[in-house]
């Protein structure tokens, strides 16, 4: 059986199972479930565990060996100019999609709640506090934050918002070393590349518990939740999908098909494993490694470029983060009677294209930009209880698409740099 049915087939019985033990197995009357949730419970944990410990060097390394190896090729600066103008174009898309989705679905008008309960919501209070925090940070202080005082401080609090920190601080010493030095040689770059080939290995055990990781997330997930997590917005949560169907069909797969010059159909094949990752997980960042070995020895991509693209992409491209900001700030605005002005959808739009290149790229991560979000367009910010609820599936399909979009744009990338440049990146490598 092939990896990726392996992992689809993980999935599969993590829902079947889980909605069977939710509907006819209550922990309740069946004491012996929660210790068979706790099995799962562990084998989700150590499977992102192992994912997780990697990112890191991974990403470090990947950036730095990427970033040199275009630099020493001349390549750098057309390799990131192209990969920055399809990231916001395609981000671009994706909230124009879900604005207008929005506009004539109307998934908010006529929902019913309440609203003195919502207030009270735990999951509410935690962002509240977290939009506090933010409307006190100056202005220039979002732009000094991302230059790191400690490389090795932030790389500690990657998960905590500093990776985005940690990368800008590998994109300099990986474009300073190529300034340095182009001898391949070199005992850095010879270090660099043994701990992004160690980090891969890892990756590759990682995979052999993945079926078993993904079943255990996937059923506690189910078990807790049932059938009926979906049943308080529906509505809000299939206009979403659509959107992202979208994106994922029409807006890449023309991009595919008429800029890359490639089958799209092939293309959305070849990168199934991925997916499935990435729906699983619900994080760009535990699908980076996976993305990483798939461009290069699946999609054959120049492995500068994919290198490049794909470690920023994993926090710098979130196609799918955006169209759902969107898509929430308009819902929420439409729950409670706000007639948004032109100038408030513009402010929508810009921040959520802004928003989408700056979120965190793990469960959850673009809550409290939405929230902040809300807070700039006068939307009360304790809406968002009501989609809490559906956060973590909507999750898992946004991060589908901010992972097929970072592929997408790798192939884009690759297929529209000049023979010049190409030529000189395999001299380089």
């Amino acid at each position: 059986m092939k990896q990726y049915q392996k992992l689809l087939l993980g999935f599969v019985l993590g829902v079947v199972l889980g909605l069977i033990g939710y509907y006819f197995l209550p922990e309740k009357s069946y004491p012996f479930m929660k210790l068979f949730t706790d099995f799962c419970t562990l084998a989700g944990a150590v499977f992102l565990r192992i994912i997780f410990m990697v990112v890191v060097p991974l990403l470090v390394s990947a950036l730095m060996l990427g970033v040199f190896e275009l630099g020493k090729g001349r390549g750098l600066g057309k390799v990131a100019t192209k990969s920055l103008t399809y990231t916001l174009l395609l981000s671009f898309m994706a909230v124009i999609i879900a604005v207008s989705l929005t506009a004539i679905l109307q998934p908010g008008v006529g929902v019913q709640f309440d609203k003195e309960a919502l207030a009270k919501n735990q999951g509410v209070l935690n962002i509240s506090k977290n939009v506090q925090a933010a409307k006190t940070k100056p202005w220039y202080q979002y732009f000094t934050d991302l230059i790191p005082q400690n490389p090795v401080d932030s790389a500690a609090r990657a998960f905590g918002g500093e990776i985005i920190a940690l990368m800008i601080f590998s994109l300099m010493f990986g474009y300073a070393l190529s300034c340095y030095t182009q001898d391949e040689d070199n005992p850095f770059i010879k270090m660099l590349d043994t701990i992004f080939n160690a980090s891969i290995t890892i990756v590759g055990w990682a995979m052999k518990l993945a079926p078993f990781g993904i079943f255990g997330i996937v059923f506690n997930t189910t078990y807790r939740m049932g059938a009926g997590f979906l049943g308080n917005v529906a509505y809000f949560a299939l206009v979403v999908v659509i959107g992202l169907l979208i994106q994922q069909f029409i807006v890449y797969a023309a991009c595919i098909k008429f800029i890359a010059r490639s089958n799209p159909w092939e293309f959305f094949k070849s990168c199934k494993e991925a997916y499935v990752y990435a729906f699983s997980t619900a994080s760009s960042n535990a699908t980076l490694p996976i993305a990483l070995e798939l461009a290069e020895k699946t999609l054959k991509l120049p492995p500068q470029i994919s290198r490049f693209v794909l470690t920023c992409g994993a926090s710098a491209n979130q196609n799918g983060t955006a169209l759902f900001e969107g898509v929430v700030v308009l819902f929420l605005a439409q729950v409670y009677g706000l007639n948004l002005s032109i100038e408030s959808q513009f402010i929508v739009v810009l921040m959520s294209v802004l928003a989408g290149v700056g979120t965190a790229g793990v469960p959850g991560g673009s809550l409290p930009l939405i929230a902040i979000l809300c807070v700039q367009v006068g939307i009360p910010v304790e809406g968002m209880g009501l989609i809490l609820g559906v956060d973590r599936f909507l999750d898992m399909c946004r991060t589908t698409l901010n992972v097929s979009g970072d592929l997408v744009i790798a192939k884009l990338v690759s297929e529209n740099v000049d023979q010049e440049t190409l030529d000189n990146l395999k001299e380089s490598a």
